[in-house]
This record gives C-alpha cells, sequence and structure tokens, in this order.
C-alpha cells in the first residue's frame, strides 16, 4: 500500500513553497524523522523530516520547482515489507503548479481514514493503521504526534506498551453562521492603461516573499485602525554609556549598538506598561507575559522579523549576541518559522539610512510597532538657554483597538527616560 507525501505547510500563512531539493531517491529507504527534503518558503528554507517508514516508490515534484501548493503530492512510499512498484516519472518543473493544484484541491489518501463515532475522520498513516490493527487497538483513542494531529508508527508503538492516548473526542461545534459575502476585489489597472507604454519598464516578477508582504501589509494598513505618536529624545548618555560599554566588553567579543539597547529599552518599558504589551483578538485583548521583541532586518527581496524572546530578561550583551545571530541567518533564509513567527512588539529602525523620521505599518497580530530615526545634532533648549544635542525621533504606530492614545503615551513615557538616563535600565 502506498503511502502519499505531501507539501507540508512550515507555517500558518504558508500557500505554497519551492522544492528546492531532495535528500532520497527512488529506491531509497526511509525511516520517520529522516530528513527527505528541502523546502523555500517565503521566508527560510526548511527541512522536511519523514513521518513514515518505507522505500522511496516516487518522487512526482523534480527538486527546483517553484510554486508547489501546501497538499500537493509530490512523492510516494511504499510501505514496510511491500514490493517497489514501478515509479512514475517526476512531474517537470515548469508544469509542476498545475499537476500539483488538483491535488492541493483534494490530496488523494493512501487508504480510506478510520471514522470515529461523531463523524470525524481519524488521520493516520497506512503503516500506523497496520499496526493498530493487529495490536488490536482503536486508532480514535490514540493521539497523533505527527503533522495536524496524524496518528503514526510510533503512537501506535507507544500506546501498545501502556502509553499515554487521546481524551474522548468532544462533540463537533455547532456550524457557524454563513458569513457575508466579500467585497469584490478592487480592479487594478495595467501600466499600459495608466499611460506608461510598453517596452520603456523591465518587469520584475513577484517572488513568494513579496507577495506575502504585500498582501499582509494591505491588510493591516486596510484593517487595522492606527495612528502615530512621535517623540524625541536626546541620546548622548546612551552613546557615551554604549562606548564604555563597548570599551570594557570588546575583547570579549561584545559590540553593543543603538539598536540593542533600543530593544532592552523597549523591553524593559513594555513590563513597566503591559497594557501596551497586547494584542487584539475577537475574543478579548490578549496581554502577554513577555516581550518578544521583533527585529525587522532587510534581506534580499524583502523584509523579515526575527524575535528575541523574552527580551526583558536579557542583557544587552546577549540581545546584541542574539540579534546578530538572527540577522546573519535571516539574510541566508535559515531562520526556523517560530524566530520569526509571533513577536509582540516590533521595533523598525533606518536611523543607520541616514532616515530621520517616519511611521511604520502595524505587523499583525501585535499591537504596536516603534519606528526608529537617525541620531543627530540639533539644536535644543536647556533651562532657558540654547544648546546642542544628539536627538534622535522615534514613532510609535498603535493598533488603536487595544493600544490607544493614553497607553500608547504612557508607555512612550516611561521608554523616554530608559535612553536618556541609560543606567535606568538597569534599576
Amino acid at each position: 500500500m502506498s503511502i502519499d507525501i505531501l507539501m507540508p505547510a512550515l507555517s500558518p500563512t504558508m500557500e505554497e513553497g519551492t522544492l528546492a531539493k531532495w535528500h532520497v531517491k527512488v529506491g531509497d529507504t526511509v525511516k520517520a524523522g529522516d530528513v527527505i527534503a528541502e523546502i523555500e518558503t517565503d521566508k527560510a528554507t526548511m527541512e522536511v523530516e519523514a513521518v513514515d517508514e518505507g522505500v522511496v516508490e516516487a518522487i512526482l515534484v523534480e527538486a527546483g520547482t517553484e510554486n508547489v501548493k501546501v497538499n500537493a503530492l509530490i512523492a510516494k512510499l511504499s510501505g514496510e515489507g511491500e514490493s517497489l512498484a514501478p515509479a512514475p516519472a517526476a512531474t517537470p518543473a515548469a508544469e509542476a503548479p498545475k499537476a500539483a493544484a488538483p491535488a492541493a484541491a483534494a490530496p488523494v489518501a493512501a487508504a480510506p481514514a478510520p471514522v470515529a463515532a461523531d463523524g470525524s475522520r481519524v488521520f493516520a498513516s497506512p503503516l500506523a493503521r497496520r499496526l493498530a490493527q493487529a495490536a488490536g487497538l482503536d486508532l480514535k483513542s490514540l493521539k497523533g504526534s505527527g503533522p495536524h494531529g496524524r496518528v503514526v508508527k510510533a503512537d501506535v508503538e507507544n500506546a501498545a506498551k501502556g502509553g499515554p492516548v487521546a481524551a474522548p473526542a468532544a462533540k463537533p461545534a455547532p456550524a457557524p453562521a454563513a458569513a457575508p459575502a466579500p467585497a469584490a476585489p478592487r480592479q487594478v489597472l495595467s501600466l499600459e492603461q495608466m499611460g506608461i507604454p510598453a517596452g520603456s519598464y523591465d518587469l520584475v516578477p513577484l517572488d513568494g516573499m513579496r507577495k506575502t508582504i504585500a498582501r499582509r501589509l494591505t491588510d493591516s494598513f486596510r484593517d487595522v485602525p492606527h495612528f502615530p505618536l512621535t517623540i524625541d529624545l536626546e541620546i548622548d548618555a546612551l552613546l557615551a554609556a554604549r562606548g564604555k560599554i563597548n570599551s570594557l566588553l570588546g575583547d570579549q567579543g561584545v559590540k553593543v549598538s543603538v539598536n540593542d539597547i533600543i530593544i532592552k529599552a523597549v523591553a524593559v518599558a513594555l513590563k513597566r506598561v503591559p497594557e501596551a504589551n497586547a494584542s487584539y483578538t475577537p475574543e478579548g485583548i490578549a496581554m502577554h507575559k513577555h516581550a518578544d521583541i521583533a527585529v525587522a532586518v532587510a534581506i534580499d527581496g524583502g523584509l523579515i522579523t526575527p524575535i528575541v524572546r523574552a527580551a526583558e530578561t536579557k542583557g544587552l550583551a546577549q540581545i546584541s549576541a542574539e540579534v546578530k545571530d538572527l540577522a546573519a541567518r535571516a539574510k541566508a533564509k535559515k531562520l526556523k518559522p517560530e524566530e520569526f513567527q509571533g513577536g509582540t512588539f516590533s521595533v523598525s529602525n533606518l536611523g543607520m539610512f541616514g532616515i530621520k523620521a517616519f511611521a511604520s505599518i502595524i505587523n499583525e497580530p501585535q499591537g504596536a510597532i516603534m519606528s526608529v530615526g537617525a541620531g543627530e545634532q540639533r539644536p535644543v533648549v536647556k533651562n532657558g538657554q540654547l544648546a546642542v544635542a544628539t536627538v534622535m525621533t522615534v514613532t510609535l504606530t498603535c493598533d488603536h483597538r487595544v493600544v490607544d492614545g493614553a497607553i500608547g503615551a504612557k508607555f512612550l513615557a516611561a521608554f523616554k527616560p530608559l535612553i536618556e538616563e541609560p543606567l535606568t535600565l538597569i534599576v
């Protein structure tokens, strides 16, 4: 009995990807946990592990094929102890998206799945079904550890040894009311229709990353009621403290940046004003327990936001090392999904490009994002006298559903002294 291998969803928002490389060939024997392929998404390259054991019967999508839909059939395994069937030819790269489309709509099952008493399907690999039948185990009582809760060989073996099984299935929830029909999409005119003649430009095709960025930021800007709050910060004391830190710890390889200090200050301010460390959901306001700071990093073809988890608990040296590592792996597209998905607050810094001030689009489902401009010498008034100070402008863009004006202002009031008097970061 053949076992289908489908294009995996490596993130909640993934719709398609590039099958970059196969680590197996027809005739190879694989076991659960073996790396069989590499998949490129819009943000990273991920290794795919086998869920079942068997012999590679067919590879249906060639390495290098782009736009392979999630759940498209990409390969087949022969189950343990079965003879290898003749392998069909792999789908050529240029034809793969067409061949993958039907599979994405209705993936071919290796065998009919068992049905629980409440009518729900029990998803299990063919090998797991055979082992469960031989052991006299009821599949619907097992807790699956495979993708999307699929019951695999290890789950059956564990249950046969007396391991934990799943709790009884809950009764299905009533079907939700039908949603209103979506509005018709906005018609986009071609460049020729807008008076730009063909042949006067070169068209660069959209890759997966740029498509995802365009879709998510359009949704955020359109659907999230947002507003900016802007303040100026004097950073002479911060620059002096940074210089002293790097002088004292330079022999240990520590080189703290202004952005590292900003990340730490944001995290501390969020703990002092927890209402700003929140996300809007239809069920209620999610109050986050840690300040997981997403840091905008420019990479070829777009932008990615790797996350410094629980930044409020980390020192500047650790934050600096993590940001450097995350940024390097982001540019190489080697981040894991959990390293760039989630986060409770974002920081975007364009100061190194000389940008004085700007406002960013909110990175949903976060409640706010801080935009950091360049530090520059400006005239300021101190004690009634004109003076010169190094000033940096920051803009906080807030989701008004969760971070209203008063909360945003309170957060900036907590953030300002942490930057202007950086010793307060350690008290």
